[in-house]
């Protein structure tokens, strides 16, 4: 049975960028994935990087989204240079626009919040706005520019990402669905994937929101006093996004990325303009509904309404990996050789750079640099003891 130094456990931007820090380090790496690499929520991500919070359960996560949107630059010249592909980077700045009579109050406190996070936003005339994206809606009440918010185009980036991983020797293996760990006395020695026993010095669980269905053998569960397989260290679940692609006519340019309450609108290289997106609980279920792409719709011609005539290229839905507290799982489980980077809901894109360098660094020094900052991450958060019956 061959031996790798890592097997990391799905191929989405969060795996494979991970297997692809690991092989510059010279290990033996593999990855090893339930279906094509690369084609779950990775595939189907609007692409921006914004380290800014959706919501108050967010601002933890600043401070590490601040720090991967800072990597990026050099994460992306990695890939395309092992690649020799295209990676869709751009630091074109997003355009925050606000449509309510309240629209210059809400903008001021939203600004006020990015530089109290230390992100930087400008509250800016619509005057000055329109010099730096035209195509907004002229019933715009408020607007906001985020000078240093970038995107990616996330097929892109896939496609290059796992060209680069094969390049630096990581052998990928698609369509093979790891169901339960190897375990011994102890410690993570590989997993079972359709059947076949690899083995491996450390196992990275990367699969989204399938992450918790993975099974942990017995002699190690029996220890546990509340265990749902790998759930125990990282409770996943799947949250539907959808996402239209329009193209506009000739006339109907989009520079900037816009963003509203309603959603928002990412310009891609070939004239496309992505619009999204959905937060939906509902399962497994990944099909685009017409509940969620009138409301894409709704919220894309408010912003831009020239877009009324643009042709509807496609539409896509994709499960995120939500978590119980939105937060994603980063860093070592109870068990010696076993890691988790999964559950990163709505920033798996963004990131990418910053999670694989932090395994990187856990599996080859053994400790992660600022590891205290980030413990907040840990899959051990999870898997405290319950109450026993009749307990409190």
């Amino acid at each position: 049975m061959k031996t790798w130094d890592v097997i990391v456990v799905g191929g989405g931007v969060i795996g494979a960028s991970a297997a692809f820090e690991l092989a510059a380090e010279k290990l033996r790496v593999a990855i090893v994935d339930r279906q094509q690499p690369g084609r779950e929520a990775s595939w189907a991500a609007g692409g921006m990087l914004s380290p800014a919070p959706h919501a108050p359960q967010d601002i933890p996560l600043v401070p590490f989204a601040k720090e991967s949107l800072g990597l990026y630059p050099e994460f992306v010249r990695a890939v395309e240079e092992a690649s020799g592909k295209s990676a869709g980077f751009k630091r074109a700045g997003t355009l925050e626009i606000f449509f309510t009579p309240q629209g210059e109050t809400e903008r001021d406190k939203m600004t006020a919040e990015h530089r109290r996070l230390g992100l930087a936003a400008e509250p800016i005339s619509l005057e000055d706005a329109r010099k730096l994206e035209s195509a907004f809606s002229p019933t715009t009440r408020a607007a906001a520019w985020l000078p240093e918010e970038c995107t990616v185009e996330p097929r892109m980036l896939m496609d290059a990402l796992l060209e680069a991983a094969r390049r630096r020797g990581v052998e990928i293996r698609a369509g093979c669905r790891v169901t339960s760990l190897l375990c011994e006395r102890g410690r993570c020695v590989g997993v079972v994937a359709d059947g076949e026993k690899i083995a491996a010095g450390h196992v990275v669980v990367a699969a989204g929101c399938y992450s918790g269905s993975i099974g942990v053998p017995d002699e190690i569960t029996r220890e546990m006093a509340h265990v749902d397989g790998f759930a125990r260290y990282a409770p996943t679940r799947p949250v539907r996004g959808q996402i239209v692609a329009l193209r506009g006519h000739a006339g109907v340019p989009l520079r900037k990325v816009l963003r509203s309450e309603q959603g928002y609108l990412v310009p891609q290289h070939d004239g496309r303009i992505l619009a999204g997106s959905t937060l939906e609980e509902a399962g497994f279920q990944k099909h685009v509904t017409a509940q969620g792409i009138r409301k894409i719709l709704a919220g894309a011609l408010e912003m831009m309404p020239a877009l009324e005539d643009a042709e509807i290229i496609e539409t896509w839905a994709g499960l995120r990996p939500g978590t119980p507290d939105d937060l994603p799982i980063i860093g070592p489980t109870e068990i010696e050789g076993l890691f988790a980077a999964t559950g990163h809901f709505r920033n798996g894109i963004l990131l990418a750079p910053a999670t694989a360098r932090f395994i990187r660094e856990w599996i080859t020094r053994g400790q992660a640099v600022r590891y205290g900052e980030r413990e907040k991450f840990s899959p051990l958060r999870f898997s405290r003891p319950r109450a026993t019956a009749g307990g409190f």
